[in-house]
């Protein structure tokens, strides 16, 4: 007999078993449902583009992440590490069919090759949706308006969407005099809330060839706090003759006044200066989400506007701005606050078989049921009552429904509540209202 092969996951790869894949999928309709109301239109790119279309566009260190080899026809090809990449070579190929602007959102795996952690794998999904065609400041606006509606849809009333702007972390390096180190500094400076200020200290006098005093100066304008205001009028008495600090400081201002005059609750939107996203091809806008209940799980929604990245493919001007919501991340961060729900059935009524001869009549009724919306199991073996119900009991159904001879001719079905175990007898031409009823209590 040959010997088994064991059964494994690769380390940074996981398998989603029904009661992860349940609200994960819910969390995707929910997406979609808010990506549309504002006119984004669904598109897909394949997972496997020619390696020169994603290299050199996240900087060196995100290039060391890509999965990169070489394919039975011996073409260099990598696996997507994100989906703005593909989607800037999307726009660039089809923008003459499509035209702009073009809304469009987008949802699947990318991978990349880095070091784990919790909640962070080298296989996830993400959810994007981006605006492409448009410099006005109106798209970067409407990107904050989304993120926000997508977690209040999403049920979270504890989040924050801190923001930053890139023309005003380049202007503020002019200002010091490190405009030729802006990549390296922001590299680093990226990394604050994983590491700290005295490791990034360090790490930018080491990497960014800057003098301990620059990083000093560097850091302490990052880490101001106080209100958007007063953060936005310190920066305009400090850094405003600057022209770059200048727009950006101004694009600012205008996306926390109009999400004011939205409605935004202003404890949602919080300008951070330590914001500075380390992707190489943002240009402006930037945009971290933070869960308030779980911050150590990092941003579970970042973005920002990007207008020079479809320029490696097409010499037609073609900025977008657009976010990306890691799925996988908010998942995990659910699930250690208690916030998804334990159930591994889709189906919230479960139908017993009492006995082989009325299977008709079972499928019937649960036919009737699905008919108007609800989903519904049968049982498919006439197993003894108790582990039939010790089934619905383990995968987490909220109702029972069954019917013996006696009951079938009396024209009647017992209707059991799982979590409460209260049992009620119900006229067959009432089990619909009742089973609706039921079924918006919980």
């Amino acid at each position: 007999m040959a010997e088994l092969i064991s059964p494994r996951t690769l380390k940074g790869f996981r398998d989603y078993l029904p009661h992860l894949m349940i609200p994960r999928e819910r969390l995707l309709e929910q997406a979609r449902a808010v990506f549309r109301s504002y006119g984004f239109a669904p598109i897909d790119t394949p997972a496997l583009e020619y390696a020169e279309i994603l290299l050199g566009k996240g900087g060196e260190e995100s290039d060391r992440l890509v999965y990169r080899f070489q394919d039975h026809g011996a073409r260099d090809v990598a696996l997507r590490f994100d989906l703005t990449v593909p989607f800037a070579r999307f726009a660039a190929q089809h923008i003459g069919q499509l035209g702009t602007p073009f809304k469009r959102y987008a949802m699947g795996p990318v991978w990349r090759g880095e070091n784990t952690a919790h909640g962070r794998y080298r296989e996830f999904w993400q959810v994007d949706f981006d605006l492409i065609g448009v410099t006005s400041n109106a798209a970067d606006l409407e990107v904050a308006l989304v993120i926000h509606d997508l977690f209040t849809a999403l049920g979270f009333d504890r989040f924050q969407i801190r923001v930053n702007n890139r023309l005003v972390l380049n202007g503020l390096l002019e200002e010091f005099g490190l405009a030729d180190s802006a990549v390296a500094i922001l590299r680093v400076l990226d990394k604050l809330p994983k590491v700290g200020p005295d490791a990034v200290l360090a790490e930018m006098v080491e990497k960014a060839g800057v003098t301990p005093e620059q990083a000093a100066q560097v850091l302490s304008m990052a880490q101001v706090r106080g209100s958007n205001c007063e953060i936005l009028d310190r920066l305009q008495s400090e850094f405003g003759k600057n022209a770059k600090a200048a727009e950006g400081i101004a694009r600012l201002r205008e996306l926390n006044s109009v999400l004011q005059a939205c409605g935004v609750p202003e404890a949602r939107l919080r300008l951070d200066l330590s914001i500075c996203r380390g992707l190489d091809y943002y240009t402006g806008t930037i945009y971290e989400t933070f869960l308030l209940d779980k911050e150590d799980i990092g941003s579970v929604c970042s973005g920002g506007r990007y207008d020079n990245l479809a320029g490696l493919y097409t010499r037609q001007a073609l900025p977008g701005v657009g976010a990306s919501l890691g799925l996988d991340r908010l998942l995990a961060a659910m699930e250690e606050l208690g916030l998804l729900p334990t159930a591994s059935t889709p189906a919230p009524v479960l139908v017993l078989q009492l006995s082989p001869s009325l299977l008709g009549e079972y499928q019937r009724v649960a036919r009737q049921l699905r008919a108007t919306g609800i989903g519904v199991e049968v049982f498919p073996e006439p197993k003894k009552l108790g582990q039939q119900f010790k089934y619905a009991e383990s995968r987490g159904f909220t109702l029972a429904l069954l019917a013996g001879e006696d009951e079938i001719a009396k024209g009647t079905w017992k209707l059991k509540q799982l979590a409460s175990k209260t049992e009620q007898e119900v006229q067959a031409s009432e089990l619909l209202p009742t089973i609706r009823r039921l079924l918006q209590q919980t």
